[in-house]
């Protein structure tokens, strides 16, 4: 297969290394508005992509993968669709709920394959854990703790267009712990604060924040994320139920100090969500050639993206009033 990558910054640099090898792809198209970055990137790949000039060039491919800021997510997608070309596109798939309902609307009277770029739920422990939960095996579910840190801040030119902590990073807990329990979530409860470096607050955003998911059975979840762990990244993810307690996520690279003495030690901790999720990451673009050949169904569609956003939206709204919000609509994952 041919697959096309649009927009080759951080994120989609990478997905075009894990393109690359891969046995069935045969060439990964590049492009980027900004003029010789795809050209750069191809120049480097050792012969197995190239860059071309414009977006319809980039159609040509048996599928692409949208990787651009994600105020662009909707042109980039409705012009792949509007192709044929199927799609990975990058979360979220559009930049509030309000776009994101319409473009999903669309997207589902067509018959082009569109995936929502959540890779947790390409990640083999986690995978696990959601067939352990969806099937009854651990039991009912009683509480769900989840941290996620980075070990360095991002960069202050990607924090003013990140969207937000919310938006950025917690909605990938947002997406997943609803998908594991399997329940509608009715109020979302959430704060946020600057303690790491105020060009957070200058953006309009914060480096630290908790969440509590209310779901409709009565099990919680307790979420928290920041953008600063002097030890490494750190995600993980914990599940008391009523057979089990059980965990994804915390190995001899997990970077916590632990103070007794028959505790766990690290010798190398994870540096970032790009080594710690790589194997996620190509579990994904593996899925995605198996739903473009039609072996697969697509195991993450627009709709169930909805859900992520809208509870991000409550969590800024939350933060902002200090108040619980509820969430009335059932919507699940």
């Amino acid at each position: 297969m041919r697959i096309g990558v649009a927009g080759v910054g951080r994120i989609g640099a990478m997905h075009a290394a894990n393109l690359a090898e891969l046995a069935d792809v045969e060439q990964v198209l590049l492009f980027d508005p900004a003029p010789g970055r795809a050209a750069q990137l191809a120049a480097a790949s050792g012969g197995r992509a190239a860059a071309v000039d414009t977006v319809e060039d980039l159609l040509a491919a048996d599928g692409v993968l949208v990787a651009t800021p994600t105020a662009t997510h909707p042109d980039m997608v409705r012009r792949a669709v509007a192709a044929g070309t199927p799609v990975l596109c990058e979360k979220p798939l559009a930049p509030d709920l309000a776009a994101m309902a319409r473009l999903v609307e669309e997207l589902e009277r067509t018959d082009v394959p569109v995936l929502v770029g959540f890779q947790r739920r390409f990640d083999p422990a986690t995978t696990e854990l959601h067939r352990r939960l969806r099937s009854g095996e651990a039991g009912a579910v009683y509480l769900v703790r989840a941290v996620c840190n980075d070990h360095l801040p991002p960069p202050s030119e990607f924090v003013a267009t990140s969207g937000g902590l919310f938006r950025d990073c917690l909605i990938h807990d947002l997406d997943a712990v609803p998908w594991l329990v399997g329940e509608p979530v009715t109020e979302v409860y959430a704060s946020g604060s600057v303690l790491v470096d105020p060009a957070f607050a200058d953006a309009g955003d914060v480096d630290n924040a908790v969440v509590t998911l209310r779901f409709a059975g009565g099990a919680h979840a307790l979420l928290s994320a920041g953008r600063h762990d002097p030890v490494g990244y750190d995600c993980r993810l914990e599940v008391f139920a009523s057979r089990d307690t059980l965990t994804v996520g915390l190995d001899e690279r997990t970077p916590l100090h632990s103070l007794d003495p028959t505790g766990p030690r690290f010798e190398r901790p994870w540096s970032s969500f790009t080594e710690r999720y790589h194997g996620a990451y190509v579990n994904e673009l593996r899925a995605f050639m198996d739903v473009i050949a039609g072996r697969t169904q697509n195991p993450s569609p627009p709709r169930e993206s909805l859900l992520s956003l809208r509870l991000a939206e409550a969590c800024e709204e939350s933060a902002r009033t200090g108040r619980p919000v509820r969430i009335e609509q059932e919507v699940r994952a």
